[in-house]
């Protein structure tokens, strides 16, 4: 080595990704080309399907990540914490993001930009999701009612909202009937013990994504008591594709508050009628 010279570091050239929100974070940077194994539940953008399926979410196929070389594997949360110790065990370098919240998912497509190389294209894409962050809240603003909203990742038991979740139902100008459960990371303490709670809180709009189950209406509203909550009565109980409003990502931020805005005003247009 040259003395003083200080080598640029190695930038990483094949990724595995666990979860979609980063797989679609690096093809809107760019850098697809890098992704090399991807969760067998990626949806967005569609080419990323054509990479090799490597996990679900909470199980992986270790050997054929380990076949694939990767230079990093990127995870998220506890919950994939298992699979990310057993391909530390084998001598992988693996990130694992943990973010929960809106400011969250900001702040890992920067440091995912950083680590691909590519830091100017992320921060210049956390600016333009940022003006539609605030295009969305400015409607939210203008809304001369704002709708009571229960969201449902999961049926039994009952999970309501994580927390960015619940930040984009406020930002779109709903309520959420549970804002004192989204504060939780894990969804063991976002249960709501009792379904008859979601009675009295009634909401205006039910949102459901069961987290990769198909929705049935009819179990919805054949729970005790629940044909007499606003929501119910009026039909606006909706669901939301999970790989809009569930993954940590871009696509919450985009389609997803599109999707809660289109459904917050379709009230909002009934009750003005």
């Amino acid at each position: 080595m040259v003395a003083g010279h200080v080598p640029r570091p190695r930038l990483p050239q094949r990724i595995v990704c666990l979860t979609e929100e980063t797989t679609e974070t690096l093809y809107a940077l760019g850098a697809g080309e890098l992704v090399v194994g991807v969760s067998g539940f990626t949806v967005r953008p569609p080419e990323a399907r054509k990479k090799p399926k490597v996990s679900t979410f909470l199980d992986a196929n270790i050997e054929r990540i380990l076949a694939l070389q990767p230079d990093v594997v990127l995870a998220w949360s506890d919950l994939q914490a298992n699979i990310c110790a057993e391909l530390i065990r084998n001598g992988v370098e693996v990130i694992c993001f943990n973010h929960r919240t809106v400011e969250g998912i900001l702040s890992m497509i920067v440091r995912l930009g950083a680590l691909v190389g590519r830091a100017a294209r992320a921060r210049a894409y956390v600016r333009s999701l940022r003006a539609g962050l605030r295009r969305a809240a400015q409607r939210g603003r203008q809304r001369r009612r704002r709708p009571r909203v229960y969201f449902e990742e999961w049926d039994d038991p009952l999970i309501t909202g994580i927390g960015w979740v619940s930040e984009l139902i406020r930002l779109c100008g709903g309520e959420d009937i549970f804002p004192e459960l989204s504060a939780y990371p894990d969804a063991r303490r976002r249960i709501v013990a009792d379904p008859a709670e979601v009675v009295r809180r009634a909401p205006d709009i039910i949102l459901v994504s069961w987290c990769g189950k198909m929705f049935k209406p009819e179990r919805l509203r054949s729970r005790p008591g629940w044909e007499s909550i606003p929501a119910v009565q009026s039909g606006h109980v909706y669901e939301l594709p999970a790989e809009v409003i569930l993954q940590p990502g871009p696509a919450a931020l985009t389609d997803g508050v599109q999707l809660l805005l289109e459904i917050f005003d379709r009230w909002e247009r009934q009750c003005a009628d």
